[in-house]
C-alpha cells in the first residue's frame, strides 16, 4: 500500500520524482525504488513524505483506497477522515462507524448535536465540545 499511496499522492500533487526526492533529501533513484517497492524509507523519511503531502504517516503507510469504506477515494489530508457510507433507517437513525466513534471518543450515552446548512450539509458535534467552545468564546 505504501508504494501505491506514495505514487498516487505525488501524481495528484503534480510533483515529479525529482522534486519530491529533493524535498525529502534522497536521490530520484531512491524515490523511484520506494515507488516500485524495491526499498522502503526509514521512519524519518516517511514523516517527511507525509508532511510534504499533509497526510498522516499512518495513512501514508496503511491507507487502502480499495476498501469499501473508503469508496475508492485517495488519502484524506491530516485530521480529515473518510469513515464510509452509512444508511439512514426508517426513523432517521444512523450508525456512526466504529472508527469515527474511536477517533472522536463517542461513547454510548453521549449527547450529540446535529447542525445543518442547506448548502453544505449536516454536521454532528458532541454536546460537551460545543458547550466548551461556547464557554471559551464568552471568556474572550
Amino acid at each position: 500500500m505504501f508504494k501505491d499511496n506514495l505514487t498516487e499522492l505525488r501524481k495528484i500533487n503534480n510533483m515529479s520524482q525529482e522534486e519530491l526526492a529533493e524535498k525529502i533529501g534522497v536521490s530520484r533513484q531512491t524515490l523511484s525504488k520506494y515507488e516500485t517497492g524495491e526499498s522502503l524509507p526509514d521512519i524519518e523519511r516517511c514523516k517527511l513524505i507525509a508532511d510534504a503531502f499533509s497526510v498522516s504517516v499512518d495513512d501514508l503507510i496503511n491507507y487502502d483506497s480499495k476498501e469499501a469504506d473508503n469508496m475508492g477515494l485517495t488519502i484524506p489530508p491530516k485530521g480529515k477522515h473518510i469513515f464510509g457510507i452509512v444508511k439512514v433507517g426508517d426513523k432517521g437513525q444512523i450508525v456512526i462507524p466504529v472508527k469515527a466513534r474511536k477517533v472522536f471518543n463517542i461513547n454510548p450515552g453521549d449527547n450529540l448535536i446535529v447542525l445543518g446548512d442547506e448548502g453544505q450539509g449536516i454536521a454532528i458535534i458532541k454536546e460537551k465540545g460545543l458547550m466548551d467552545l461556547i464557554k471559551g468564546a464568552r471568556m474572550v
